[in-house]
């Protein structure tokens, strides 16, 4: 936002726009929450761990999902969430089903529903196979479309089904299935293979765009993807604005595709484990280091620190520092015992002397 258009709005519409009662409401409620446990406990310094976490975008930890998916800020930063504590998945290349997917998701939100994660799935499969599996890059981005975007999605997919229905030719019969037979003829009319026109489409979701009740992509990055091509199918779109670089820096957190997996893993910030702490949490119950419980999601829920511990064997020159070590005692010892025999060859010398 710019600075014209900030100082331009009314206070109650700035207000709304960001959010500010949401998050004011929130902070006191948890504070109040967490003085019951604790009396002792400093509301300034609660309140402003609180907003840092907000700032940082580490607050969604272990919420629940009413507040995870209230605003666009809070959805956002829940992918960016997911990405810092499973990015291992993707360097390790491992290829994960819906179900295992899911199980890592309700590890930071115990209630987030699988319904997302099978939508997500049908952007990348374009049908109903849940049983396939899914990479993490491609896993990642078609999640952040159908996370952050839903209400969008909603919408165009009405569009896009007004569409299919006017394509129907006024001459085509129009058929009560009564059997299976009937039921694949009604349903072929309404789902055709090649998609609908794409400058038609364009033109019905473009008058979506720039909404403010919820969020939406770009007006320029749906050009881009629905001039490019004569016809699209509704899953086609919603892939293509998944692997598009624009909308992607629309949202703002997540990598370019070609650095997503690239350089070291970047920490959790302080704020938010401290915060957690006074839930009676440590940090080390956090996703990256706490045992999964699903038995289908334990074998790639495994960080570097475990690797490094369980498989690194003691090299040769530790062993030698070791047995270094063991040799050094006796040698002090045997100095000591040196110098008690000078002792006493002085005193006997001084005996004879």
């Amino acid at each position: 936002m710019s600075a014209e258009d900030r100082f331009s709005m009314s206070a109650e519409k700035y207000l709304a726009k960001h959010n500010i009662l949401i998050y004011f409401e929130d902070s006191i409620a948890q504070l109040l929450e967490h003085r019951e446990e604790n009396p002792k406990l400093n509301s300034i310094k609660f309140l402003s761990e609180y907003f840092n976490a907000l700032r940082d975008g580490n607050h969604t930890m272990f919420r629940e999902y009413s507040f995870v998916h209230v605003t666009s800020h809070n959805r956002a930063s829940f992918v960016r969430l997911f990405w810092k504590c499973y990015r291992q998945i993707g360097k390790k290349g491992d290829l994960l089903s819906v179900n295992e997917y899911h199980s890592l998701l309700t590890l930071l939100c115990p209630d987030f529903p699988f319904e997302i994660v099978q939508k997500t799935a049908r952007i990348i499969l374009l049908d109903d196979a849940m049983d396939c599996l899914i990479s993490f890059s491609d896993f990642i981005y078609a999640f952040q479309i159908q996370f952050y975007y839903e209400e969008f999605i909603e919408k165009v997919h009405d569009q896009y089904q007004s569409l299919i229905q006017t394509q129907r030719s006024p001459r085509d019969p129009v058929v009560v299935p009564s059997g299976t037979d009937d039921t694949s003829i009604h349903q072929n009319s309404h789902h055709p293979a090649d998609g609908v026109d794409a400058m038609q489409y364009f033109r019905a979701v473009f008058p979506l765009c720039d909404r403010s009740n919820y969020s939406t992509p770009p007006a320029n990055s749906l050009k881009e993807i629905l001039f490019n091509v004569p016809r699209v199918s509704f899953y086609g779109f919603l892939m293509a604005m998944a692997k598009s670089e624009s909308i992607n820096d629309h949202i703002g957190r997540l990598p370019p595709k070609s650095e997503l997996l690239e350089g070291a893993d970047s920490e959790l910030t302080s704020p938010t484990i401290r915060l957690k702490a006074r839930l009676g949490q440590t940090p080390s119950s956090s996703p990256e280091t706490a045992p999964v419980s699903q038995n289908h999601a334990q074998n790639v829920y495994s960080t570097k620190s475990s690797h490094t511990v369980t498989s690194r064997p003691p090299s040769a020159a530790r062993a030698k520092t070791l047995a270094g070590k063991g040799n050094r005692a006796p040698v002090v010892k045997k100095k000591e015992s040196s110098d008690e025999s000078s002792d006493s060859d002085t005193d006997s010398s001084d005996d004879t002397i």
